[in-house]
């Protein structure tokens, strides 16, 4: 183990002792594509001991220019099946759990209560949306992130903090927003959030560092400037705000 891990052994704020707490570790990525490549590519090569891999899709030519988990060889493939072959390649260490279907209402709260912490790397916001409330519900750290184009955004929602409901409060209905395909992507755009994403999730199983709470972190790729934008919790927030008691 020492040798595969030495460059963040060798880290004060890692360790032995840090390797140790992110080989006990089970973090859950919801969706495989653009971000959740870097995501798991990264949490795998760190030695987080156990990763849930969900994604409901297949592979198709239109996601290699940006989801780096995959090969040609994958067209068709299911995401989830394809990403846990590669991160096994990679880390004989982690354990890879795949999960071929999309978290829904139904299935999601059992799902995310089986892990220590979950990144969104979702590329839709009713998924966005119930993975903030499973994880304010089960009081479960969440870190999501979204791009399109040459920017991209993330955050991350520990219990106690400002959820992602505070920072949008206005959800816009099913189909009344551009899909990613009518927006497009650079690939290294989505290569940036994911690798902040994952940044942050190993801080948050290290209890190292400053987590990214009740902020909103914007990234803009064509003047590569970042903007930190201090987002306070919103005490009447439908899905974290303090409920009166009953009487």
């Amino acid at each position: 183990m020492e040798e595969r891990y030495s460059r963040q052994i060798v880290i004060p704020e890692i360790g032995i002792e840090g390797q140790m707490r992110l080989r006990r570790a089970r973090v859950l990525v919801v969706g495989c594509g653009g971000l959740g490549s870097p995501v798991l590519l990264y949490l795998a090569a760190a030695g987080v001991g156990t990763l849930g891999v969900a994604d409901s899709d297949k592979v198709s030519l239109s996601n290699l220019n940006r989801q780096i988990l995959y090969e040609t060889e994958d067209l068709d493939r299911s995401k989830a099946l394809a990403a846990v072959r590669r991160l096994r390649a990679l880390n004989p260490d982690v354990r890879a759990i795949p999960y071929e279907e999309r978290v829904l209402v139904d299935n999601g709260p059992a799902l995310v209560r089986q892990f220590d912490l979950v990144v969104d790397a979702s590329d839709n916001l009713e998924t966005k949306d119930l993975l903030n409330s499973l994880c304010v519900e089960a009081q479960i750290p969440l870190v999501w992130g979204a791009v399109q184009r040459f920017e991209g955004q993330m955050g991350t929602v520990l219990p106690g903090y400002a959820c992602r409901r505070c920072v949008f409060p206005v959800l816009p209905k099913p189909g009344t927003y551009p899909t990613p395909a009518e927006l497009g992507v650079m690939g290294a755009t989505a290569g940036v959030i994911g690798s902040l994403q994952a940044l942050e999730a190993l801080k948050v199983l290290l209890g190292k560092g400053t987590p990214l709470t009740n902020r909103l972190l914007l990234w803009e790729g064509l003047t590569q400037s970042f903007d930190t934008v201090e987002i306070p919790r919103n005490p009447t927030c439908p899905v974290c705000g303090i409920r009166p008691a009953a009487e």
